[in-house]
């Protein structure tokens, strides 16, 4: 295959080895000859990307038919018949899993004597079940798959799939074997639903249009622009996934190298407990999401799949902010720190401006099919139709990451830029959450508090309007910065100390949060709010 014509939404850049379509259009309405038709698709190899698929037709012009499109979908069917194999095979997997092994055995208990909705006789009962249940699920609807042009089937496996992910966290699974089993096979089965062989049946609706968005200096759905946020969502699944199996009773210890025994505390606080599941199994079920998300789809899914780039964004950003609310307010509710914990929010912070680009450009998308009169309904689900033909050029492949790795890395973070302003910002908001500790102020004194919390939401505001789309958002620390500089003056366990250092960098903060600093890329309809 020619590298050429990968570099433009193949292979090259989805990053990931997939089956594709066999394309053989010797029928292409007249408007190539057969003899040269069939000399180039053997040069490209025969094969093709469905965004490539599309572009075949409507590149040219030409709106695809109904019957080329189910051809296509045929090929592409008989291209990954051993994904709905494999799904059948994992249901088999599923029913033996609870006749061979005992889930009854050697069981665990959730960490620090927590009170949970189910008795041991239920948790035991409710995984067995669930997986036999769960596994038939996947037998029907994986064998109902083998045949081509079933979306709806393919669609309940991935249900499936994200429920066997879910289970062992809602019944407080006391098998670690069955946890593990269940997660595993879950995250498995949701790749071969909808991420290898591709959102069900899109050759059928899809319509190929631009890669870069119309007025944008560089395509926010590209695969180093996403490959960035898959490696931060893996390194927070990891870590949550270590904390929850503490939670959940499958290990006795939480390592922490730098507070000791406060992660421990953390996790078995009240704050923790008030939760009807594991926190931290929680927060690994949703990196999980947000990891398998992230190879969804094409270097056009900004356009072609508003849906999905929504439900993703979501999980990032608003979920994202809950997260690390959370984390900051350990030292305020529990009084203690965990190092973990501050990894994980430490991930999930610049995840946050690496994914407002995308929905931007996605948002755009949906306003200027609005105004075309399309139905928002339809494009919100399936694209609709575009407003331009280009080519992502600028781009480079993922394929040159081990050989050009500065280079690779450089495009996963177009749309941020880190302007001394904000940088210095941030490392004043750093100073403020460790400034007690420096002068010998008690975490547990209100004082603190200030400090602590002040200074993670300067950080919070800072990092994230590094993101360009949302540097407005800076002027959030003006007040921030105030309340900081003036509160811990009226507490009367304060130091004189601590209240110099926080006036000095609260005052400091709220001035460097006025300059917008650089700007560097352009974003189309958004360019007038970036100010």
């Amino acid at each position: 295959m020619e590298e050429k014509h990968n570099g433009h939404g193949g292979m090259g850049k989805r990053g990931v080895t997939r089956p594709m379509s066999e394309m053989k259009m010797q029928q292409h309405n007249g408007m190539e000859d057969d003899g040269e038709h069939q000399q180039d698709e053997h040069k490209r190899g025969d094969y093709k990307h469905e965004d490539q698929q599309h572009e075949a037709s409507s590149g040219h012009g030409m709106m695809m038919s109904d019957d080329m499109r189910g051809k296509m979908l045929h090929m592409h069917h008989m291209q990954t018949l051993w994904v709905y194999w494999a799904l059948v095979i994992f249901g088999i997997w599923m029913v033996m899993s609870p006749l061979t092994f005992d889930y009854g055995r050697a069981v665990a208990e959730p960490s620090g004597g927590r009170e949970v909705w189910l008795s041991l006789e239920q948790r035991i009962s409710f995984m067995k079940w669930s997986d036999i249940i769960s596994g038939l699920g996947l037998i029907f609807f994986g064998w109902r798959s083998l045949t081509p042009n079933r979306p709806y089937s393919l669609w309940i496996c991935c249900f499936i799939g994200i429920w066997l992910s879910m289970a062992p966290l809602l019944f407080w699974s006391p098998s670690e074997l069955a946890y593990l089993n269940g997660t595993l096979v879950g995250a498995l089965v949701i790749a071969l639903t909808v991420l290898i062989p591709g959102m069900p049946n899109m050759i059928k609706f899809m319509k190929m249009g631009s890669e870069v968005p119309p007025g944008w200096s560089y395509n926010p759905s590209s695969w180093p622009q996403r490959w960035i946020m898959i490696v931060l969502a893996f390194v927070g699944w990891m870590a949550s996934r270590y904390m929850g199996a503490f939670q959940l009773g499958y290990i006795d210890h939480a390592w922490d190298p730098f507070f000791g025994n406060s992660t421990r505390e953390v996790l078995n606080s009240d704050m923790s407990h008030a939760w009807p599941v594991s926190d931290a199994a929680l927060g690994s079920l949703a990196y999980t999401l947000e990891f398998l998300m992230g190879y969804m789809g094409g270097p056009s899914r900004w356009r072609t799949m508003p849906w999905m780039v929504l439900f993703f964004s979501i999980l990032v950003i608003p979920l994202g902010f809950v997260s690390i609310f959370l984390v900051i307010s350990q030292p305020l509710a529990v009084g203690a720190w965990c190092t973990l914990c501050l990894v994980t929010a430490a991930v999930m912070l610049p995840m946050i401006p690496l994914q407002l680009d995308e929905v931007t450009a996605m948002g755009q998308h949906m306003v200027q099919a609005k105004r075309r009169g399309d139905n928002l309904w339809e494009v919100f689900w399936k694209g609709g139709k575009p407003f331009e033909q280009n080519k992502d050029e600028r781009s480079p492949e993922m394929m040159e990451l081990p050989q050009k790795p500065g280079k690779v890395f450089m495009a996963s973070i177009w749309g941020m830029s880190f302007p001394w302003a904000l940088v210095l910002s941030t490392a004043i908001g750093l100073w403020l959450m460790f400034a007690p500790a420096v002068f010998g102020v008690s975490i547990e004194s209100r004082a603190a508090d200030i400090s602590h919390l002040g200074g993670a939401l300067i950080v919070v505001v800072a990092v994230t309007c590094m993101g360009e789309v949302l540097r407005a958002g800076r002027y959030l620390n003006v007040p921030l910065g105030l309340a900081v500089a003036v509160w811990p003056w009226f507490l009367p366990d304060s130091t004189l100390a601590l209240n110099v250092s926080s006036a000095v960098a609260g005052l400091a903060v709220a001035a460097l949060s006025i300059p917008r600093g650089t700007v560097k890329e352009k974003y189309g309809l958004w360019d007038k709010y970036v100010k």
